[in-house]
């Protein structure tokens, strides 16, 4: 039997510099398409609350469409390369200016913003679901087809790990959205640009593509040089007074105003101050806990804040001679920066985070509370809990079962915490479920409310295991709280009364949909 009779499997052919230069591309390309989908979700999540839901139907919405692009993939028959090199173009213009278009659109047009939203991520989705299959083809005409669709997946999945880290960790906290979305869309025209160089032997109109590359460059690069201003255009209008401070952070943006009324302080769009009232929350949130415990006997010693980047409970809690320490756990290090380092901002606060009995811990506050140790000496004979509302899962955390267990655990047995607990009249079945849910763990409650004028009626619990009882002196110098009228803040209203309320669990996170439910009604009014 001859040689002939049994041939060898013929080799791949070697791959070309032209099919090398393609799947670099492909890398580009899902690198720029996933950093839309990231860029759409986290602003949704900034816009609308609630990230867990935000970042799961935009993935949903982004998915379905590039089902779609590849499903219409089909109908490209001929002059694939210019197809392709069109599609980039269009990926380029939609996706780069997609962060800044929605950042005016929230300042100018908010109704129209969820449809433009999910407008633009259908959009953007069909356009980066017929890029794959476009290039396949392209490269089909030289590899093998296992190897091609192994190549092709190969380089989508690294470019995909790769923006997936560096979004959070390099480019929004350095770059900030706007700039992020146009400095991708600048590296989708430029696949387009090297397209239009490898093809150029293929392509019938070569200088309308290059024309078309170059407007593309121009639009984007002149959106790149002016990022600043359209922020700035875009916020100054949606928080009315000048903007001082503005800081995007893997966390949260940060924007500080300034106006008549003093300074405020937003996180994603939500108002945490107002320098004109401030002293009004912070007096409710940390005296009738700090005072109380005062005329016990001996003062407060060991002190905890959760939340409160801002330092202004932490000034609260030093005007106690007997506090040796204060242990404040912030997530974001950008508050606890600014709030530290910047004077006008330090002065709100009277320096308080530059106190040298200040230990600032920088992490998350559920972490930190089941790390520490929980020994006698190690527990807290105050702990001032001050996070934002519970809009999404993340922060909902903090308001079930789980972390008031752990919050126990770090509480003295004569001591006291205090929690932030949204407003008791908008949101008055949110209220009395985090009083419910603190109960169910043992400990007695004393819900309370304030009045301020930026929120409305505000509402706080205190939770011990001894029973609270109105302070006997509070310190010299409050605005806001006096022993005569204290006793007034405990006194709940008959629309404020109690109702029946469920137990906030981790596994089942029903304050976030209740909160969701009743501040909503107040914004479609």
């Amino acid at each position: 039997m001859t040689a002939a009779a049994h041939p060898t499997p013929s080799a791949a052919p070697a791959p070309r510099p032209i099919d090398i230069a393609l799947l670099a591309s492909v890398f580009v390309v899902a690198a720029c398409g996933l950093l839309y989908e990231l860029a759409a979700g986290a602003l949704a999540s900034y816009v609308l609350g609630d990230s867990v839901l935000q970042f799961s139907t935009i993935i949903g919405t982004y998915l379905f469409a590039m089902g779609v692009g590849s499903w219409l993939s089909r109908y490209f028959e001929r002059q694939l390369p210019a197809h392709f090199l069109r599609i980039e173009l269009l990926v380029a213009l939609v996706g780069g200016a997609l962060p800044a278009t929605l950042f005016l659109a929230n300042a100018y047009a908010p109704g129209a913003f969820r449809v433009l939203l999910y407008g633009m991520v259908l959009l953007v989705g069909t356009l980066v679901g017929l890029e794959i299959p476009l290039v396949m083809r392209i490269l089909k005409r030289n590899a093998v087809l296992k190897d091609l669709v192994s190549q092709v997946l190969t380089f989508d999945y690294l470019g995909a790990l790769a923006v997936s880290l560096a979004f959070p960790l390099l480019l929004v906290p350095h770059l900030g959205l706007i700039r992020t979305g146009l400095l991708f869309g600048l590296m989708n025209a430029a696949v387009a640009l090297w397209a239009v160089w490898l093809f150029r032997h293929e392509l019938r109109r070569l200088r309308a593509h290059v024309l078309a590359c170059v407007a593309v460059f121009g639009v984007l690069l002149a959106g790149l040089v002016g990022a600043e201003h359209i922020t700035r255009f875009a916020e100054d209008k949606f928080y009315q007074d000048r903007i001082v401070v503005s800081r995007a952070t893997p966390y949260q943006r940060i924007v500080v105003t300034e106006g008549k009324a003093g300074h405020r302080l937003y996180l994603n769009g939500n108002l945490q101050f107002a320098e004109r009232d401030e002293y009004r929350y912070h007096e409710a949130l940390v005296h009738p806990a700090m005072a109380a415990f005062a005329s016990g006997g001996a003062g407060p010693r060991r002190v905890a804040v959760l939340g409160g980047g801002d330092g202004m409970a932490v000034r609260e809690i030093l005007k106690y001679p007997s506090v040796e320490s204060v242990t404040l756990v912030e997530l974001d290090p950008a508050m606890t920066r600014l709030f530290t380092d910047d004077p006008t901002l330090a002065r709100l606060n009277g320096g308080a985070l530059s106190n040298p009995k200040v230990h600032v811990v920088n992490t998350d506050a559920f972490q930190w509370m089941q790390q520490g140790s929980v020994g006698a000496q190690d527990a807290f004979d105050v702990i001032v809990v001050d996070f934002p509302d519970p809009t999404n899962f993340a922060i909902g955390k903090l308001y079930t079962n789980s972390f008031y267990a752990l919050l126990a655990q770090r509480l003295s047995a004569s001591g006291y915490a205090v929690v932030q607990t949204t407003s008791p009249l908008v949101a008055r079945q949110s209220f009395w479920t985090v009083v419910q849910t603190i109960e169910s763990l043992g400990l007695r409650t004393a819900p309370y409310h304030a009045h301020v004028p930026s929120f409305g009626e505000w509402g706080f619990v205190i939770a011990s295991r001894r029973p609270w009882h109105l302070p006997q002196a509070l310190p010299e110098g409050l605005r806001f709280l006096s022993v005569p009228t204290l006793a007034l803040l405990f006194d709940f209203p008959r629309d404020m009364a109690r109702v029946p309320a469920e137990v906030n669990r981790l596994s089942n996170q029903v304050l976030v949909h209740t909160y969701e439910q009743e501040w909503g009604k107040v914004a479609a009014h």
